[in-house]
């Protein structure tokens, strides 16, 4: 409990709060009776019954736009979070200001007001003029508040996107690959010279591909799907029956994808998984609703680098740009599993 009261009121410790509070009862008391309380009693009386009102005020407004940031966002709904936030700000404090007035009133005189309406109409207008002021300043507070922390997450999300491309270009065109990929070309060039042509055009189609999306947020998936039956061709090439990769699935003329996507969830798939005639992987890609999923057979390398996840990372990340959908992960039965929202263009 006390650690909800201290997260409320940051950035003032509750001391800080309640002595902030008690000075603003001060003044309030001395600016409305202008000196004319007389004895002790009566001042801390008095005191006791302004501070009462000026605590219940704040503390009820910062409860209030607490409880309605957490139900209604700012950036999706700021005009109906700003009608809200004012209304209930200034029934509240009405309900307050009069429990308040009639509490202290009863332990003053020990009875009631003879006539209550009257008694509660005096000061209402004023109360309402405050408590619209600071329905407005709280709404201008909170406003500025969720815009500058937007800014924010827009701004380490642009520098995670740029991570994300640095490792997927890193991944793509690392010295592995390229090796890997001029072993397999030389070998073609003296055992089959038409295969090794169609092997220099596909590898030249990848890093076409590559070095075009490298500035884009998103590509069509329909060129990343050509792009995959590229990289598919070297994969197959080099490992022959050792892989079974399908792709299952044609991409609509709206849909998108952050770039390289596909490609990397396979080449993550190869390179921590044993790829040998006892030992195929099978990877399938294929779209189930709304959702691409690629799955492949699990069997760990003894030996290969560890698993840090990054490209998995990254992946979430970027898609995390674009939507609030989540890229689901699963490991069971002997398979690993990820599912990828499809984007749309009006996602975009």
């Amino acid at each position: 409990m006390l650690k909800f009261i201290r997260d409320l009121i940051k950035p003032f410790s509750i001391v800080k709060y309640l002595l902030l509070n008690m000075g603003f009862s001060l003044l309030m008391l001395i600016f409305f009776t202008s000196g004319q309380i007389v004895g002790i009693w009566n001042f801390l009386f008095y005191l006791f019954w302004s501070f009462l009102v000026v605590i219940t005020q704040w503390t009820g407004a910062i409860l209030i736009n607490h409880l309605l940031d957490r139900k209604i966002k700012w950036i999706d709904k700021p005009v109906l979070r700003s009608i809200l936030g004012i209304v209930i700000l200034i029934f509240y404090s009405v309900i307050a200001f009069m429990l308040v007035k009639y509490m202290m009133y009863f332990m003053k005189y020990r009875t009631m007001p003879e006539d209550a309406w009257e008694f509660a109409a005096t000061s209402s207008l004023f109360t309402v003029l405050i408590s619209f002021n600071m329905s407005l300043i709280f709404t201008a507070i909170g406003f500025f508040k969720a815009w500058k922390m937007a800014l924010i997450n827009s701004e380490k999300l642009k520098t995670e996107m740029m991570a994300y491309k640095y490792e997927s270009l890193r991944n793509q065109i690392n010295p592995h690959f390229l090796f890997n990929s001029f072993n397999v070309l030389s070998d073609l060039v003296y055992a089959d010279q038409a295969m090794a042509v169609k092997f220099i055009n596909q590898l030249s189609d990848l890093f076409r591909y590559v070095l075009d999306s490298r500035d884009k947020e998103l590509v069509p998936l329909s060129d990343e799907l050509a792009f995959m039956q590229s990289y598919i061709y070297l994969l197959k090439t080099r490992f022959e029956d050792k892989l079974d990769l399908k792709i299952e699935l044609k991409a609509e003329a709206d849909e998108l994808i952050v770039p390289m996507t596909l490609q990397l969830l396979v080449e993550n798939a190869v390179k921590h998984n044993e790829v040998s005639e006892a030992f195929p992987l099978q990877i399938s890609i294929r779209r189930k609703e709304d959702f691409l999923e690629v799955e492949n057979s699990l069997k760990i390398k003894m030996v290969g680098e560890d698993s840090k996840n990054t490209g998995l990372k990254n992946i979430i990340q970027q898609f995390g740009y674009f939507t609030d959908r989540q890229i689901e992960v699963s490991d069971s039965g002997g398979k690993f599993l990820v599912k990828i929202p499809v984007l749309k263009a009006s996602e975009k």
